[in-house]
Formats: C-alpha cells, sequence, structure tokens
C-alpha cells in the first residue's frame, strides 16, 4: 500500500542551496517514490511511498539529499490527511489579519514538547497561538512591513530541525497535493 507523502524542505533556494525542481523530483524518485511532484521553489515535494515509517523514511531522504546537493536539509514529512487535518483544525481562527501581520506554520521534523501558551519572543515580534507535537501556529507582528529577527529564538528552544511556511501558502500546498 502507497502512503501519499509531503516532504516540507529547509532551505531550498535560499542562502545559495539553489536546485532546480526538476533535480530535486529526480531525487526523489531516485529513493523510489512515484508520482513525484513539485509545488513552488521553496522546496515542497509530493510522491507516493510504501514506506509507513515516516521518521526512517525521513532519514533517508536527507540522507540522500546531503550526499546529493553537498549540504543538509532538513526535511519535515506529513502524509496528505495529516495536513488535511491541520489545514482544518484553523488554528488562526478568530485572529483578525491587519497588513502588519503574517501567519506562519513552523513544521518540525519529529515531535516536540509543549510550551505554554500563548508564547510571544522577548522583542513582541512572533506570538505563537497554538501548536500540535509536531506544529507551531505563530503570528509574526511586522514592524514598519518587515518581520522581526527573532524567529531564532522559539526554534531554538526545540532544538529540532524545522521549516516555516506561510498559513496561506500551507493551504496552497494542500490544495496542489489534492490536485493529482
Amino acid at each position: 500500500m502507497s502512503i501519499e507523502y509531503i516532504a516540507l524542505l529547509r532551505g531550498i533556494n535560499v542562502g545559495g542551496h539553489q536546485v532546480k525542481m526538476e533535480r530535486l523530483r529526480e531525487l526523489f524518485s531516485e529513493l523510489g517514490g512515484a508520482h513525484v511532484r513539485s509545488y513552488i521553489q521553496s522546496g515542497n515535494v509530493f510522491f507516493t511511498s510504501a514506506v509507513p515509517d515516516a521518521q526512517a523514511l525521513r532519514a533517508t531522504i536527507e540522507a540522500h539529499l546531503r550526499a546529493a546537493l553537498g549540504y543538509d536539509v532538513a526535511t519535515c514529512l506529513r502524509t496528505r490527511d495529516e495536513l488535511t487535518a491541520l489545514v482544518a483544525r484553523d488554528p488562526f481562527h478568530g485572529i483578525e489579519v491587519t497588513p502588519d501581520m503574517r501567519l506562519a506554520v513552523t513544521f518540525f521534523a519529529e515531535p516536540v514538547a509543549a510550551i505554554p501558551l500563548p508564547y510571544t519572543t522577548p522583542d513582541g515580534a512572533y506570538e505563537v497561538v497554538a501548536m500540535t507535537p509536531s506544529e507551531l501556529f505563530v503570528v509574526w507582528h511586522l514592524h514598519n512591513g518587515r518581520p522581526g529577527n527573532s524567529y531564532s529564538h522559539i526554534e531554538r528552544q526545540f532544538k529540532v530541525p524545522a521549516t516555516t511556511r506561510f498559513w496561506h501558502t500551507t493551504a496552497k500546498i494542500l490544495a496542489a497535493a489534492q490536485n493529482e
């Protein structure tokens, strides 16, 4: 039985780590992934696999990407069903978005311990409003149209590889995954 996975990769096409999506799809195919597709240039890959152990599959993907690309690529795997449930959860319900706000999801590569919520970074730039064992739901408070510099403060608390997507992008990733 094949499982539909979504790989959310950190550091693809930023910081000098340029990878064409065609090459990224080839790398996932080399691992035995079937029906491999990608969405936008920031490292979102859809594929099916017969491997039921997501953590073992994640380790295999990360090792393969490291060998092929020459640098570490943190990989956060979710099944399509998991991402569907996450979007349906609507963790930002009731938050009135203003032009000085952005809504984002930080995906962890593995489960993390809970923190008291709501949690705000010391500079007030980021507010964690909800979480699951594997995701944070964060409101970015922009200053002069720019995000703060303290997001790493949140990530350092957990010591687990992570990647972040805006909420509207997360919904678009799911929609693209559902459109085969």
